[in-house]
């Protein structure tokens, strides 16, 4: 991240909230990205009825394509991460999978929809994601050579 962006910040995060809302709203479910995504493969692979598994699609395809009407319009995409071995990033991408299985949930299950709801486990998994994050750069950015 190399310059602050409060507006672009805030409009995400409106966006983010938005979309939590109206999902709660319309079906009754949370916005836990890792979720909707584990039971939108496992409906697919069990060929369950449309109704199970369309809304996740749907969901998931509006957030890229919200990301790419972002990057189409701005200008604007993210930098890909440089200077850390190809191998780091596939062990952390892995790490972080088997931390939101191991947490029942992700930073937007619990971060966003479980803290919005007041919930004490969700408290407790946003500040342990927060918490190891730290740690993680930490240890990379200052206790490993690179």
């Amino acid at each position: 991240m190399s310059e602050f962006t409060p507006l672009t910040g805030l409009a995400g995060g409106l966006l983010i909230g938005a979309s939590a809302v109206l999902l709660l709203g319309a079906t009754g479910r949370l916005a836990g990205i890792s979720n909707i995504a584990h039971n939108l493969i496992d409906a697919v692979r069990q060929r369950a009825a449309v109704d199970t598994w369309l809304w996740r699609l749907l969901f998931l395809l509006g957030m890229i394509g919200g990301t790419t009407a972002y990057v189409l319009i701005s200008g604007h995409a993210a930098n890909p991460r440089v200077g850390y071995p190809a191998s780091w990033l596939v062990i952390g991408g892995f790490l972080v999978g088997y931390g939101t299985s191991l947490g029942n949930g992700c930073t937007s299950g619990h971060g966003v929809c479980g803290l919005g709801r007041l919930s004490l486990r969700s408290l407790a998994a946003t500040l342990t994601f927060m918490a190891t994050g730290a740690a993680t750069v930490l240890v990379i950015r200052h206790l490993l050579p690179l």
